[in-house]
């Protein structure tokens, strides 16, 4: 028997109190449906539910590539008067948006969820780095984006400055898992910088994607500015990377490839936020009972769901038995559940596909002798894509878990005799998205941070201080990805580096007399000047 929206469960199976039941109709309702989707393009009828029970959540307009054709013809037209725009004002924009996704944000959380079926607290997670976003380009888009004067060959001579254009209409694919944050917050920087945007959003989690485009609308957007195309990736996604003047995209590292060869072909540049097989690092000396604690934040949030997340657990082998209790301890205690309410540790996966790739690794991890130390099982009781936060002890190579990219709440446990072995199994891997190193000494924790090839490090945090600290790039290494979001760079990779340069009185060329030889030769001399001086 399935419960309703309104119940909570220990992983252990003793029922919770039960709050107010809300349901998908209860949010979802056919007004707000027509409101987000009005002026989409879309001709085809295509249809979203919700992972909490599997009931379909909304009916939507579907794109043809034809179709996407022509949301790049409306952006584009949008574009140019939005590049004129005051770049402050254009930041202003975001600010405002962040004032509105704060006062709105139980709108927001309840689509999440809905789509999702993450738990509350892991909704609010999207909404917290949005609002980040939003109000660190907000802030400082103007000041990257600031025209910038540079020594010029000759000094004095030449006058040389650095500005940054936009590259037009950036093509945006965005990922299920996290349909807010990987949606409008990769497009803020975009926005700011006075691009127009064609984003893909996942059909499952448009809903979410759509709201965030009506706000920011509201916020002062124009509304071609931003053009949300729905479709299946394999139909629309290549069109959309055909008509883009640079391809933004989160998901699988094969999907990404992909995107890359296609982008390739067409000489538009492309950032992509792929895979990871994270690991965490649990040093002798680290405080075991904040280690357990955090490793549950790191490996069972959005039901482990997301990028950055731990599924790799190294522990000094001298402390293991003793973070194991603690950490099975703490894993076991947590609420499963798919209320529209704040209350449950760890809610849904997104859908069949994601229960079968779980169920899959543990089950032959089991098979070939790992230790199921808690968990390893689906909760049709709880919903019918609930599966149990799963510590797998005894993990070796060839099983599929050792390796292979789960996105679920897993994480497989290994030993360690020191910590130059714990470097090198951590970085034994095709990825490189995020790791996290746990010591009392954050000195120790940072050097061997800096020797991890991970694109973000946490000391004694799992994930959230990396990604939320938006000053600073984030992003992946090796297969784990290219380019990074956040920071400078995650705004100036949707402009263009325009280089004006202004000669002065005096040509580059022989003058004032001077035969070709006389040239070359005051040339020299004011080279070695000029090494002399420091001059740069």
């Amino acid at each position: 028997m399935t419960d309703s929206l309104g119940t909570t469960r220990p992983t252990d199976g003793n029922p919770a109190a039960p709050t107010t039941a809300r349901g998908a109709q209860d949010v979802v309702t056919p007004d707000l449906v027509a409101r987000l989707t009005r002026g989409v393009i879309g001709s085809g009828r295509t249809s979203n539910h919700t992972p909490l029970t599997g009931e379909q959540l909304a009916d939507l307009p579907e794109a043809t590539p034809d179709e996407v054709a022509t949301a790049f013809e409306r952006a584009r037209a949008a574009q140019h008067a939005w590049a004129a725009t005051p770049v402050r004002q254009r930041a202003a924009v975001l600010l405002r948006f962040h004032d509105l996704v704060l006062s709105r944000q139980s709108e927001v959380l309840d689509l999440i969820q809905l789509e999702t079926g993450k738990a509350r607290l892991h909704a609010h997670e999207e909404v917290q780095a949005v609002v980040m976003a939003a109000r660190h380009y907000g802030r400082r888009a103007p000041a990257y984006l600031k025209p910038k004067g540079h020594g010029g060959a000759v000094p004095v001579l030449t006058k040389v400055v650095e500005l940054r254009q936009p590259r037009g209409v950036v093509g945006q694919i965005a990922p299920w898992n996290y349909p807010f944050e990987l949606s409008v917050g990769d497009a803020l920087p975009a926005f700011a910088a006075g691009n127009a945007v064609v984003m893909k959003p996942d059909t499952e989690t448009a809903l979410t994607a759509l709201w965030a485009r009506e706000q920011l609308i509201e916020a002062g957007l124009p509304a071609d500015v931003w053009q949300i195309v729905i479709g299946e990736g394999p139909v629309i996604g290549p069109a959309l990377v055909e008509h883009a003047d640079y391809v933004s995209f989160t998901g699988s590292t094969r999907t990404g490839r992909e995107v890359a060869q296609r982008a390739a072909a067409r000489l538009i540049g492309v950032s992509l936020e792929l895979g990871g097989k994270n690991a965490m690092l649990v040093l002798r000396d680290a405080d075991l009972d904040k280690a357990a604690e955090g490793a549950v934040r790191a490996c069972f949030a959005s039901a482990g769901q997301l990028c950055v997340s731990i599924e790799r657990l190294f522990v000094d082998e001298s402390v293991a038995d003793a973070f194991l209790e603690k950490f099975t301890a703490r894993t076991k205690a947590l609420k499963l559940g798919t209320a529209l309410a704040f209350g449950a540790g760890m809610g849904s996966l997104a859908g069949e596909r994601q229960l079968e790739t779980v169920s899959r690794h543990v089950d032959e991890a089991r098979s070939k002798g790992a230790t199921v130390l808690t968990g390893g099982q689906a909760r049709p009781d709880i919903g019918p894509y609930v599966y149990e936060p799963t510590i797998l002890d005894g993990v070796e190579a060839p099983m599929s878990v050792c390796t292979e990219e789960t996105f679920g709440p897993v994480v497989s446990v290994y030993r360690f005799r020191d910590e130059d072995e714990a470097v090198e199994r951590a970085n034994a891997t095709p990825y490189g998205l995020n790791s996290s190193v746990w010591t009392k000494d954050t000195r120790r924790g940072g050097r061997i941070g800096a020797r991890l090839r991970s694109g973000t490090v946490n000391v004694n945090e799992g994930y959230a201080p990396a990604y939320g600290s938006v000053r600073a790039p984030m992003g992946g290494m090796k297969d784990s990805g290219l380019g990074r979001r956040h920071g400078s760079e995650g705004i100036l990779k949707f402009t263009e580096a325009q280089t004006v340069a202004t000669q002065r009185l005096l040509p580059m060329a022989p003058s004032m007399g001077m035969d070709d030889e006389k040239y070359a030769a005051f040339m020299s001399r004011s080279l070695r000047a000029m090494k002399v001086f420091r001059l740069r």
